[in-house]
């Protein structure tokens, strides 16, 4: 093999160590390169306009092997003032004709070039890859923020939807909508007072079996509340605490207020008493000259009361009511003014609501171990069955099917009080202060949607501010990374030319990028 077909491989990176050492390249060239490179920023201000200029300016730094292409466009370009000798009498040839002598004096064209060649593929390249990788990192990093907030913005829109179904108000002025809604209680008092009724036979086979069970009556009854509506329904708290409807109710509960303006002030509600310092009570004259003795001590002395025959008689204080023959009425009997927890229903107050609830309750409880016994095989079974037939016919003919039935019925019910749309009015009507809690809840939940929206247009514009640059520095990439190609092969066919067009490879070069 001759030797011209031995390849040259040089390391890209060490390029300019290589030069150095076998002494292509002197290593003070830098200094020299400074008075270059103003003589091109000089030259460069007085250019013809032509597109292969305008292409060698664009993407990177000029190098030497750009003036040498700038040179043979200016032959075609300045043409013109080329004399009978072949020289050229412009002077924008005169100024690069001088850069190129310059550069090629101890080869400082090579070292420069093969320190641009390094320092894009250390830095330019490897720089602009991370910025776009960056951004794309940040696109990817946005978009799942973006999905995040689309979430919470779901959960709190569901939050707020199920709320208002469950109120049924639309949720546009919250606090009036549920002033109306509280007004719908007395019409759901009376359904589940319907179907308290409907259970009056679980009543009665409760009451039946605790009687058959203990052999006497239970002191008190079973489920009192219960039996109570069921007869009378759904009566004021005061008459089923004294057994009589009173004369008068004052329900004053429903003194609510559901303005929905929240920067109200006190100003409207403070009373105005005028000017106290001159606001005197005059009581009249209450000493000896209105005709009443104070006495000395200030009692109040009523004399003497004379009666028909003359005498004087004084008058008895201590006599008993009983023995002046007034007659006082204590309060719940002949019927009085129900006020106060008094004057609300049975379902309406919170104290018997909790007991009627309570007592509900026991009876699933109950009707749940039944069908326990019911279903339940084996001995213990049997002798519960042989124990019944002394029991009264409701409880002997009772089946899994007709305590399943009973079991029904009362879970019904029990849903129904339980409901959440109940629970809420129940409570909008006892506690204003509810009511606030509830509005602010709810329209916290709409800040929150309004929130994620906005964090949401943010975001995605963020994101497509993003993926703009990202678009933006690919096509910069692109240009250096060809530019960084040419310097390369530049350098190759220059460094061949110096070992008798040996074939020269910089490895780890751009293309390993």
């Amino acid at each position: 093999m001759q030797e011209q077909d031995i390849p040259i491989d040089i390391n890209a990176g060490k390029l300019l160590e290589w030069l150095i050492n076998r002494r292509h390249c002197s290593r003070d060239w830098q200094p020299n390169v400074i008075n270059i490179r103003e003589k091109i920023n000089n030259a460069i201000q007085d250019m013809p306009v032509h597109e292969g200029i305008a292409q060698l300016l664009s993407g990177t730094y000029i190098n030497y092997f750009h003036c040498k292409k700038i040179i043979e466009i200016l032959k075609e370009t300045e043409v013109d003032s080329k004399n009978l000798f072949g020289r050229y009498g412009s002077q924008r040839m005169k100024d690069w004709q001088e850069i190129i002598r310059l550069y090629e004096k101890d080869n400082i064209y090579l070292a420069e070039a093969a320190q641009m060649l390094i320092r894009n593929i250390n830095y330019e390249v490897p720089s602009f890859k991370k910025q776009i990788q960056k951004l794309e990192q940040m696109q990817n990093d946005l978009e799942k923020k973006e999905a995040e907030y689309k979430k919470s913005e779901n959960i709190a829109r569901t939050e707020f939807n199920t709320l208002c179904k469950q109120l049924g108000i639309p949720g546009t002025r919250i606090k009036r909508e549920l002033m109306e809604r509280v007004k719908e209680l007395p019409e759901i008092y009376e359904r589940l007072v319907k179907k308290t009724k409907a259970i009056d036979n679980v009543v009665e086979f409760y009451s039946l079996f605790v009687e058959f069970t203990l052999g006497r009556q239970h002191d008190g009854g079973c489920v009192p509340m219960i039996k109570y509506i069921i007869d009378k329904g759904n009566t004021t708290t005061y008459e089923w605490t004294y057994g009589e409807a009173p004369l008068s109710i004052d329900d004053t509960s429903m003194n609510l207020n559901f303005d929905d303006d929240e920067e109200e002030t006190q100003k409207d509600n403070e009373i105005d008493f005028g000017d106290e310092s001159r606001q005197e009570i005059d009581f009249g004259q209450l000493d000896d000259e209105a005709g009443i003795n104070l006495g000395a001590e200030g009692d109040i002395d009523w004399g003497n009361i004379e009666v028909a025959d003359g005498t004087a008689e004084e008058i008895d204080f201590n006599i008993s009511l009983e023995e002046s023959g007034i007659v006082v009425e204590s309060a719940g009997v002949d019927g009085g003014v129900a006020n106060g927890a008094e004057a609300l229903t049975i379902l309406d107050n919170p104290s018997t609501r909790n007991e009627f609830i309570d007592q509900l309750l026991e009876l699933e409880a109950f009707l749940k171990l039944r069908l326990y016994e019911f279903q339940s095989v084996g001995k213990n079974n049997l002798l519960s069955m042989s124990q019944m037939q002394q029991a009264p016919p409701v409880l002997q003919l009772a089946t899994v099917d007709s305590t399943r039935s009973m079991l029904d019925n009362v879970q019904i019910l029990l849903t129904e009080i339980l409901d959440s749309r109940v629970q809420h009015l129940h409570n909008m009507k006892h506690s204003p202060r509810y009511v606030d809690l509830l509005a602010a809840n709810m329209k916290q939940k709409l800040k929150v949607t309004e929130k994620m929206v906005a964090n949401q247009k943010l975001v995605n514009q963020r994101r497509e501010e993003a993926r703009n640059q990202a678009l933006a520095l690919q096509p910069t990439l692109k240009v250096i990374i060809q530019r960084t190609k040419e310097l390369q092969a530049e350098i190759e066919r220059d460094i061949s030319k110096k070992y008798k067009n040996r074939i020269v490879h910089l490895t780890g070069g751009v293309n390993a990028l």
